[in-house]
């Protein structure tokens, strides 16, 4: 792989940007600032997998942006049995993302695999997230300098695993799919989608789910070098 790969591309949560970390200090916040009285670890054990279904109704465009920002809540404090109204609902869901980037975990040996990378390839990001939110993710986590292009679904108007939004990228990029790789931690839209336009892909399976589908895989940030 490294002597054909000239481009890099990443997806950001769940991949670098340390998603859950930073969810659940952001719920711990919004909660407090608001005087919610909510079990903390009890609302993101239903919370999380909660989300994760909503992104992908969200990818397949079964919802809508505010339907998976107010969706996702309701159904979490649903479960817990805790009633919110909805206005409160609506006001947390705009409080989750103003306070969401203000917690900047990376992965880690974030800093380093990409030190590692930069003099080696033209490093680029793929992500789903929204706009408004992932530039303010990358610039304040002091890691969007590595990135020469940057991809997010709301610029092309449709998500991974959407071919669209890889050949999109492709081209901010100037690249060609058999000179790139996807690595991310989704096998459906990173690894599956960018697989499917021809690109090379590694699979970062950090919750070691051990799923790989015959894709290359690792479990943690610095085995990417063992490829690259």
């Amino acid at each position: 792989m490294r002597d054909k790969i000239k481009h890099v591309f990443f997806d950001l949560d769940h991949t670098l940007w340390d998603f859950d970390k930073n969810s659940g200090l952001t719920f711990e916040k919004i909660f407090k600032l608001n005087n919610l009285d909510v079990e903390l670890s009890e609302f993101l054990e239903v919370y999380e997998p909660i989300n994760l279904e909503y992104w992908k109704l969200y990818r397949e465009e079964k919802v809508t942006k505010q339907a998976l920002r107010y969706g996702r809540l309701k159904d979490a404090f649903d479960a817990i049995n805790v009633e919110v109204e909805d206005d409160m609902i609506n006001h947390l869901s705009v409080a989750y993302i103003d306070h969401l980037t203000t917690f900047n975990h990376l992965f880690d040996g974030t800093v380093e695999i990409l030190n590692y990378l930069k003099d080696k390839y033209e490093l680029h990001i793929i992500t789903n997230g929204f706009e408004e939110a992932q530039e303010r993710k990358m610039h304040n986590a002091n890691i969007k300098s590595y990135f020469k292009t940057i991809t997010n679904s709301e610029m092309v108007g449709v998500k991974k695993p959407n071919p669209k939004i890889f050949n999109f990228a492709l081209d901010s990029a100037k690249a060609n799919s058999t000179e790139s790789v996807m690595i991310g931690d989704s096998l459906e839209a990173d690894i599956e989608g960018a697989h499917n336009i021809g690109m090379e892909t590694i699979y970062f399976d950090y919750r070691n789910l051990k799923n790989s589908n015959g894709f290359k895989r690792v479990t943690t940030l610095k085995s990417i070098e063992t490829y690259l």
